[in-house]
């Protein structure tokens, strides 16, 4: 094998992963993934025969942006569960009507800094058979490698440090940092004690946006 030939498979040795390297970090910047999910509890309902199950999902979604319970026309065939004073729930219900879920907390994406923002609402939610869900609706963040989804106890996390506090959860990778999507909770988790989602890149340790959660009612 000539020197020349030496040369370029050397060259192709180290430069290959040196240009992988540089997409994996880049592209994330250059390229927008957009995830959009429908809010799961309508699926729960049952849909009255002159509504379809588009409509009964716009009402769901119009649902899910209140934070405490309101005096407001509810289709035949649904209902809707309101925090009580002591902590725990009321519900009215009727005949072989469905639960509707219960907005728990809620809060507003921010930016860490210039460069990594992020907007959008974050709502947990506590579904008619007791499991609890983190939503993100009108969500957008600055794009990243390895972005994932995290619940802590820190309401304004900002290092390694605040994010990792005892108590936070990671909910595994960011679906997409555009659009509607919808995380599950594990059931042993005490959604009480959790003040923030935040959406973190994990191989590098950086905070790119912040919602911090204060509870509804």
């Amino acid at each position: 094998m000539s020197r020349k030939y030496l040369f370029i498979g050397v060259a192709l040795i180290i430069v290959l992963p040196i240009l992988a390297l540089a997409w994996w970090l880049l592209s994330p910047l250059l390229v927008d993934q957009t995830v959009e999910e429908d809010l799961p509890f309508a699926a729960q309902a049952v849909v009255p025969t002159d509504m379809t199950r588009a409509e009964v999902q716009d009402v769901m979604a119009g649902m899910a942006k209140l934070t405490r319970p309101v005096d407001e026309p509810m289709p035949d065939k649904m209902t809707m569960g309101a925090e009580d004073s002591s902590g725990g729930s009321s519900t009215t219900t009727a005949p072989d009507r469905a639960g509707t879920a219960l907005v728990l907390s809620k809060g507003t994406f921010q930016g860490a800094d210039r460069f990594h923002q992020g907007s959008g609402e974050a709502t947990i939610y506590r579904a008619p058979d007791g499991s609890h869900l983190l939503r993100l609706e009108n969500f957008q963040v600055t794009n990243g490698p390895e972005l994932h989804v995290i619940l802590s106890p820190n309401p304004a996390p900002e290092s390694r440090d605040d994010v990792h506090q005892p108590g936070y959860l990671d909910l595994g990778s960011l679906k997409g940092n555009v659009g509607n999507q919808n995380y599950e909770i594990p059931a042993d988790v005490d959604v009480s004690s959790l003040s923030s989602v935040v959406i973190y890149c994990s191989p590098f340790h950086v905070v790119f946006s912040i919602a911090p959660l204060k509870k509804a009612g």
